[in-house]
């Protein structure tokens, strides 16, 4: 059995080393963690024999998980990133890497024999200064939507380094339409990906699976992700292993997730989580639906749907907005009339800010909920 060794990602340089050793066999595997945030692992817990990797997943739904990745899983994953972006290159880290997507961005270089140019914290300067110490011909990134809409409105130097990458993986969260669109103006490589810690990171990219992953919908649009990059299991959780992992007849490995999905002209489009469904009324309503409408009002900038609790509709549909100027919830319905039904239009309006965020960039819906300052219909308006 593979020796686990919990890792303080510090030295990045040390961690890149620790990694090539993991994935190559000729060291142990790794637990990364942030400093001072000592994971609690099982250390009585079986492992897989080809054990690269042991990391938490973001806790989208309660207490993180541990993932177990093999090193096949890791490789596949940085192989086929690197097919479908036209070949290794250059990448530039600007995010924790502790993270799966941190931590794939380092496998890349390892894969691709080159030096990941790393940053001690993001910033908009910080970034453009990063970039220009990029030297190989092929040029990458990483990013959350967070990042990308800080980089689109951090002027002219911001926007020319995000054009000149030869692929930037955006992922982490929902992608803003409207930031999307920003972006192809401005002639950026964006690829929207989704997976997660269990897939070894993104594993769908733009709506189309990777080489060596497939997509399976349930009749409900659960969506089930298979192929090369499936994780072992869970650390520790041999219960949890057998209700979310197993196997096509072909022997191929399966996640099941608590995604919705459909498919739209080919491609993946996940309309939200299970558990984030807001029940209003009887009537279940997909946040992204809302997010997605609400982004195309001209002067919202980024928009989280969440249910809140509601006397006469068990959950009302809430919005959260970073907006170019203040904005009434009246005004939002009224925009929102004409893009979704009355049921999906919010009932509660929250301006922030800042988005705030949990992980790699995902929304903290649990901290806007309890934010104060929640705008709420009027007598007159709910008749309306």
């Amino acid at each position: 059995m593979p020796d686990l060794q919990p890792f303080a990602v510090g030295d990045l340089t040390a961690y890149r080393t620790a990694l090539a050793a993991a994935l190559d066999g000729s060291g142990p595997a790794l637990a990364p963690y942030a400093a001072g945030r000592v994971p609690g692992l099982d250390v009585s817990a079986a492992l897989p024999d080809d054990l690269a990797l042991v990391v938490s997943t973001s806790g989208s739904t309660g207490t993180p998980k541990a993932a177990m990745l093999t090193r096949q899983a890791l490789t596949a994953s940085a192989d086929a990133t690197h097919e479908r972006l036209g070949g290794p290159g250059q990448w530039l880290l600007p995010m924790p890497a502790q993270h799966i997507a941190g931590t794939q961005v380092l496998i890349r270089s390892v894969r691709a024999g080159t030096t990941p140019v790393t940053m001690e914290y993001f910033g908009v300067a910080e970034f453009v200064a990063a970039a220009t110490r990029l030297a190989h011909d092929r040029r990458y990134t990483a990013l959350v939507p967070t990042q990308l809409r800080r980089l689109l409105d951090g002027g002219d130097a911001a926007r020319s380094a995000v054009a000149a990458f030869d692929g930037i993986l955006l992922g982490g969260a929902a992608s803003d339409p409207a930031l999307l669109d920003d972006a192809a103006r401005l002639g950026a490589t964006v690829l929207t990906t989704y997976g997660s810690s269990e897939t070894s990171g993104g594993c769908v990219y733009c709506g189309v699976p990777l080489s060596g992953t497939t997509v399976e919908l349930a009749d409900d649009g659960r969506i089930t992700l298979c192929g090369t990059t499936i994780a072992a299991g869970y650390l520790g959780r041999p219960d949890l292993t057998a209700t979310t992992f197993g196997h096509l007849a072909d022997g191929t490995r399966t996640f099941r997730t608590d995604d919705l999905g459909v498919w739209r002209e080919g491609t993946l489009q996940v309309i939200g989580r299970i558990d984030d469904l807001i029940n209003t009324g009887g009537v279940k309503v997909a946040p992204r639906i809302v997010e997605t409408a609400a982004s195309t009002h001209p002067d919202v900038l980024e928009a989280v749907a969440l249910g809140l609790p509601d006397d006469d509709w068990g959950q009302a549909v809430g919005l959260a907005i970073r907006a170019r100027t203040p904005l009434s919830l009246q005004e939002i319905r009224d925009h929102l009339r004409e893009h979704l039904p009355s049921y999906a239009l919010p009932k509660r309006l929250l301006l922030v800010d800042e988005i705030p965020l949990r992980g790699p960039g995902k929304p903290d819906r649990t901290a806007l909920a309890a934010a104060p300052g929640w705008q709420t219909l009027t007598a007159h308006q709910q008749a309306d």
